[in-house]
């Protein structure tokens, strides 16, 4: 069966602002104010805890950047997993267009770099867990992308076959995953990289839910 896997952060929602109130709410406790701006670092929230509170560390010039990012990651997943979802919204026409791929008859899955408990705690307040097959996580396997293996077992999860599948995502992350696959990838366009995402040579880009249907069935072909 052809599979639609989607990235989960920067593609199905904008997660951006509840990912950078965590980190921020690190840097509170670290004595030092809210160090990244919801807005100007939203592209760097897309790439993980990890990124932002190096960013942040970096802003306050901090001597041991590596230690303290490890040390802080664990308050900032706790941060984050006691509000996830205050401003996380869905990208609009997103789970139209699922609703539309499903119905054409493709399988729909999820493989994420978010841990998984967050991910699956995310979709179920969104109220969009059951929509979806599959949901590989960042530590469902020993490893995690742009290693190919949970594009590839999230396909299969799904109920679809791997090498007939597309990853939609917003980032050289979820490229390189596909092209590790050796499968298609369609990047987003409306985060906050915008087309500048052309750069990374998918074979689509992706403007507004709307179209990916079409998309879909322009890379795979009919279901």
């Amino acid at each position: 069966m052809k599979t639609v896997i989607f990235d989960l952060d920067g593609t199905l929602a904008d997660t951006s602002g509840d990912l950078i109130a965590a980190a921020n709410a690190c840097f509170q406790q670290m004595g030092a104010g809210d160090m990244l701006s919801p807005v100007g670092d939203a592209s760097t929230a897309f790439h993980g805890g990890r990124a932002m509170l190096t960013l942040g560390l970096e802003r306050l010039a901090h001597a041991d950047i590596t230690g303290e990012v490890e040390k802080w990651y664990p308050v900032l997943l706790d941060a984050y997993a006691a509000d996830i979802d205050r401003h996380t919204r869905l990208y609009p026409g997103a789970m139209q267009a699922v609703d539309t791929l499903k119905a054409n008859g493709y399988k729909v899955g999820i493989c994420t770099n978010k841990p998984e408990g967050l991910a699956e705690t995310l979709l179920q307040r969104l109220g969009v867990r059951g929509a979806f097959g599959s949901m590989i996580g960042a530590d469902t396997l020993p490893v995690r992308k742009p290693d190919p293996e949970p594009l590839r077992q999230a396909a299969l999860l799904a109920g679809g076959d791997p090498m007939a599948s597309v990853l939609i995502g917003d980032t050289a992350t979820d490229r390189k995953t596909a092209a590790a696959l050796g499968v298609p990838c369609v990047l987003v366009t409306f985060g906050p990289d915008g087309r500048k995402v052309a750069d990374l040579q998918p074979e689509a880009l992706l403007d507004h839910y709307d179209d990916l249907p079409d998309l879909v069935r322009d890379l795979l072909g009919a279901a």
